[in-house]
C-alpha cells in the first residue's frame, strides 16, 4: 500500500484545543502504565479471525501494516493518532506483567522512531521478533505493541487493535492459542471504560461470529459497543443474507446503543493502490443498489472516524471524574502498604528504628482501644465483625455483661421453687422445694453437729451449704477468662497486621506478642484462682450491710408466707389479694395461737430454716462482690491494662540485637514488594497530577460532556452530540431517544438503553441542552466534585 496524505475536513473543526489535551492526558496516563491498575477510555477493536479488523484500522488510521489473507493480528496493538505539523512514527512495546523482570526490562528498551511510514511494516516485524513471535515458534503475545502515528492529516484517535479471535485450532494454531486469544480479548472488553468496536465480516453469518457473544457478556445492555460490518461487497446483491446485514446495520436485529458502520475495504491481495482509490471504490459502492437507501452517516470511514472520535471524546468527558477518584484510592492503598513496609532496612539501626516506630503507633491504638476512643481509620466499621473485634474496650464490657447475667442463672447448685413448672429453671441448676432443701440441710447438721445447742445451728454450716451452691462458679469463670483473652489476642492480630508489614508481623506476633499474651493468660488464671480460694476454702466473712438486709428481706419474706398461709386457712379464704367480709363472731385468741403456733415449730427445722435464710443472704452479697473482683481485679488490672506495655519503645530499645533482626531484617520479598509498590505509587501519582492538570485547565463546558457549541445542529453527521444523560455513564445518541439512521427520525430507545448497570452520576445543573442558550461557566475542578 502507497501511503499518501487524507483530507479530514470532518474532524478539522470537531475537537478543541482543550479537547485535544484531554485525549493526550489519557494517552500520558496510558504511558505512564497506569492501565496496569485502572481501567482507562479506550476503543478497542475485536473481531473473529480474517474479519477484516486490521483494515478497518488501516482505513481510518491511513497507516499501513504488514496485511496479507493468510496472516493475522498477533498481538494487542495500540495505535495513537496526533495532529501534528511534521510526520513522525514512533513503535515501542509494553510487556505484559505476566513477564519477568529481566524480559519486561528488555522489551520495553525497545524504542523505535521513524520520519515517515516506508519503514513501518519491518519495525513491526522487528516488534513481533522481540516478543517472540515466529513461525515455528509463539503464535502469540499479550504484550502490547504502541504505535505512535503523527502528521498534520493525522486524526485525534486512539485505538486498540486485538487478536482475531478463532474458532478452533489448526496446525498453526494451538488450543492454547485459541485459550490465550480469547483471554487477551475478554481482558479488554471487561474493562469498564472501554468503548468496544466489534467487526463483523459479512462473508459469514453474524450470529456465528464469536465476537458479538463475548461482547455481549462483557457489555450486557450493549451501552458501550459500537459495531462494524465490512466485506459487504461479497453479498449477493437482492438476496436475503444482504438484507438481513441492511437491518443489522441499521441497528434493527442486534441492538448496541452506538450503533452500526458499514466499511468496505480494498482486498489484501490486490497490488499497490492509494488512500483515495480504496476511499473512492467504498463511496461508488454504496452510491448503488440498497446501500444507497442506507442513511450515509452509518457508511464510510470518513463518517466512522468523525464516529469514533466522538464516543472517545465523550467517553473519556464522562468517565474523568471516576477516574479521579479510582486513581485516589489506588494511590491510597498503595501508599499505606509502603507505610506498613517502612523504609529499607538494611542496617541494625534502620531495623531498630523501624520497630519503634511500629511500638509508637501499637500503642497510640492499644490506648485509643482500651479507652474506647475509636476515631483512628484502624477502628473501621464498628457493624461489621472486624470493626467490632478491634474495639477492644467494647468486647470486654459486653463480655463482662454476658459473664454477670450468666453467672447470676447460672451459679447456683440448687433454686428453690414451690411451683411444679420448673421450665423457667436453666440447664444445670437443680430445681428444690424449700422443705426438700431443710431437710437436705438437717440430714447436714446431723453429720457437722458440733457444740451448738438444740435449735441453734453451727456456723460453718453456713460455709459448707455456700460452698455446695457455689460450685458452678469456677467453671464459668474461666470460660469467660477464656473468651476475653481470645478476643484479646484477635485484637492483638489485628493491630499488628495494620502497624506492620506482613513478614514483620507475622514474627512479631510469634517472638512477643505470643509469648506475652501467653504470661498474661497464666497470670490472669493464677488471679482468678485466688479471687475464687476465699469462697472455695475460707469461711464467710462479710461487713457489707446488704448482708443484713438480705437477710432480714428473707427471713422476713418466708415470715410472710407461714403468715399468710395461717390466715386462710383460719378465715377459709383462698387468697388474701381481695377484701374478706366475716358475718359471724370470730375468736381472734385461736388465731393468735395459729400465728404463734406456727412461728413455733420444731426447734431442729427451725434451726434449718434460719441456716438456709443465712445462706441465701450471704451467696447474694458474695456474688456481686465476686463479679466486681473478676471484672477489675483479674481482667482489667491483669489483662487489658498492661496491653500498651508488651511493646513500647522502651521494649524495642532494650532488644537484643538478634532479635531485633530476627524480627525486623528485611527479607527479598519485602524488599520486591517494596520496589513494586514504589514504582506503582510513582505511576499513579504522575497519574494524579495529569488528572489534577487536565481537570484545572480544560474547558469547563467540555468537562459537562458538551462536544459542541450551542448553536450547532443536533445532528451533525446524521448523529446527535455526545453528551451527559441523567443516571446514564456512558456517551449517549440522542437522549433520551434513539436517532433512526436509516429513517432520520427520533424514537424512544431500545434495550433499556436509558439505564446503566454499572455505575450512575447526577446530573449537573447545567446539563448540555440546545434550548437553553449558553450555559453558566464554572471550573472543571467544580464540575468534577459536584459530579462525584
Amino acid at each position: 500500500m502507497v501511503m499518501k496524505a487524507f483530507q479530514t475536513d470532518a474532524l478539522n473543526g470537531l475537537c478543541s484545543k482543550d479537547q485535544l489535551d484531554l485525549l493526550d492526558s489519557i494517552d500520558r496516563l496510558r504511558s505512564q502504565g497506569i492501565s496496569h491498575y485502572v481501567s482507562l477510555p479506550q476503543i478497542i477493536v475485536c473481531g473473529d479471525q480474517s474479519s477484516g479488523k486490521s483494515s478497518v484500522l488501516e482505513a481510518i488510521s491511513g497507516v499501513s501494516f504488514p496485511i496479507k489473507s493468510n496472516l493475522c493480528t498477533r498481538f494487542p496493538t495500540e495505535l495513537i493518532l496526533r495532529k501534528t505539523p511534521q510526520n513522525g512514527v514512533s513503535v515501542s512495546i509494553v510487556p505484559h506483567r505476566s513477564r519477568s523482570e529481566s524480559e519486561q526490562h528488555s522489551l520495553s528498551s525497545f524504542h523505535e522512531k521513524l520520519d515517515g511510514f516506508e519503514g513501518l511494516p519491518a519495525l513491526v516485524e522487528n516488534a513481533k521478533a522481540a516478543m517472540g513471535i515466529s513461525t515455528h515458534g509463539k503464535a502469540f503475545s499479550k504484550d502490547l505493541l504502541r504505535v505512535e502515528v503523527s502528521g498534520p492529516d493525522r486524526p485525534h484517535l486512539t485505538i486498540v487493535d486485538l487478536p482475531g479471535l478463532i474458532h478452533s485450532e489448526t496446525k498453526h494454531q494451538s488450543a492454547s492459542d485459541v485459550e490465550l486469544v480469547q483471554d487477551v480479548v475478554q481482558t479488554y472488553m471487561k474493562e469498564p471504560r472501554s468503548i468496544i468496536l466489534a467487526v463483523v465480516s459479512a462473508k459469514n453469518d453474524a450470529a456465528n461470529q464469536i465476537v458479538l457473544k463475548l461482547a455481549r457478556t462483557a457489555d450486557k445492555k450493549g451501552n458501550r459497543t459500537l459495531g462494524v460490518i465490512t466485506k459487504p461487497d461479497l453479498l449477493i446483491p437482492g438476496s436475503g443474507t444482504e438484507a438481513s446485514y441492511v437491518c443489522l446495520a441499521r441497528n434493527q436485529d442486534v441492538e448496541f446503543r452506538l450503533g452500526w458502520h458499514v466499511l468496505k475495504n480494498m482486498d489484501s491481495e490486490m497490488g499497490d493502490w492509494s488512500l483515495a482509490d480504496r476511499d473512492a471504490q467504498e463511496q461508488q459502492f454504496f452510491s448503488q443498489g440498497i446501500w444507497e437507501q442506507v442513511s450515509q452517516s452509518l457508511l464510510g470511514v470518513d463518517k466512522l472516524r468523525s464516529r469514533l472520535s466522538k464516543v472517545l471524546l465523550g467517553q473519556i468527558a464522562t468517565e474523568l471524574p471516576s477516574l479521579i477518584g479510582e486513581i485516589e484510592v489506588k494511590f491510597n492503598a498503595c501508599r499505606s502498604r509502603l507505610d506498613k513496609l517502612g523504609e529499607p532496612r538494611a542496617t541494625l539501626a534502620e531495623q531498630r528504628l523501624y520497630l519503634v516506630h511500629i511500638s509508637q503507633s501499637f500503642q497510640s491504638l492499644v490506648k485509643a482501644a482500651i479507652d474506647g476512643t475509636y476515631n483512628d481509620p484502624f477502628f473501621g466499621d464498628a457493624k461489621s465483625d472486624t470493626g467490632y473485634q478491634k474495639r477492644i474496650r467494647a468486647v470486654v464490657q459486653n463480655l463482662n455483661l454476658d459473664f454477670a447475667e450468666i453467672i447470676a442463672k447460672r451459679g447456683h447448685y440448687r433454686e428453690i421453687t414451690e411451683s411444679k413448672d420448673t421450665g423457667h429453671i436453666h440447664r444445670g441448676v437443680l430445681p428444690i422445694t424449700r422443705d426438700e432443701f431443710t431437710k437436705h440441710i438437717k440430714s447436714l447438721m446431723q453429720r457437722t453437729r458440733g457444740r451448738e445447742l438444740p435449735g441453734t445451728f453451727n456456723p460453718m454450716i453456713v460455709a459448707d451449704l455456700f460452698l455446695e451452691q457455689s460450685t458452678s462458679w469456677e467453671a464459668i469463670t474461666q470460660s469467660h477468662i477464656d473468651k476475653v483473652w481470645k478476643a484479646t489476642k484477635e485484637f492483638f492480630s489485628l493491630i499488628v497486621a495494620h502497624v506492620a508489614d506482613v513478614a514483620t508481623s507475622k514474627t512479631l506476633f510469634q517472638k512477643i506478642f505470643e509469648p506475652a499474651l501467653d504470661q498474661l493468660l497464666d497470670t490472669l488464671n493464677a488471679k482468678t484462682a485466688e479471687l475464687l480460694t476465699p469462697h472455695q476454702k475460707g469461711h464467710p466473712i462479710t461487713y457489707n450491710h446488704y448482708f443484713t438486709e438480705t437477710y432480714q428481706k428473707v427471713r422476713n419474706e418466708r415470715k410472710r408466707n407461714e403468715y399468710s398461709k395461717v390466715i386462710k386457712d383460719f378465715f377459709r379464704v383462698t387468697s388474701l389479694e381481695e377484701s374478706a367480709y366475716i358475718q359471724q363472731p370470730t375468736d381472734l385468741q385461736k388465731l393468735l395461737d395459729a400465728l404463734t403456733q406456727r412461728t413455733e415449730p420444731d426447734m431442729n427445722n427451725f434451726a434449718c430454716s434460719e441456716a438456709l435464710d443465712c445462706m441465701e443472704a450471704y451467696y447474694k452479697v458474695a456474688l456481686k462482690r465476686f463479679i466486681d473482683d473478676i471484672t477489675i481485679e483479674a481482667i482489667e488490672s491483669k489483662l487489658i491494662s498492661p496491653l500498651g506495655d508488651i511493646f513500647s519503645p522502651l521494649t524495642v530499645i532494650t532488644m537484643s540485637d538478634d532479635l531485633v533482626t530476627r524480627i525486623a531484617g528485611e527479607s527479598e520479598e519485602n524488599r520486591a514488594q517494596r520496589e513494586q509498590l514504589t514504582k506503582q505509587l510513582d505511576v499513579l501519582t504522575k497519574g494524579s497530577d495529569t488528572c489534577e492538570d487536565e481537570t484545572t485547565q480544560s474547558d469547563p463546558e467540555f468537562k459537562n460532556g458538551n462536544t459542541y457549541d450551542d448553536d450547532e445542529s443536533s445532528h451533525p453527521d446524521g448523529l446527535s452530540d455526545v453528551s451527559f444523560q441523567e443516571g446514564v455513564r456512558s456517551p449517549v445518541i440522542g437522549p433520551p431517544s434513539f436517532w433512526h439512521p436509516s429513517e432520520g427520525e427520533v424514537y424512544d430507545l431500545p434495550c433499556e438503553a436509558a439505564e446503566d448497570p454499572v455505575e450512575t452520576y447526577p446530573a449537573s445543573g447545567n446539563s448540555p441542552s440546545k434550548k437553553s442558550g449558553k450555559k453558566k461557566k464554572r471550573s472543571a475542578k467544580q464540575a468534577v466534585t459536584e459530579e462525584m
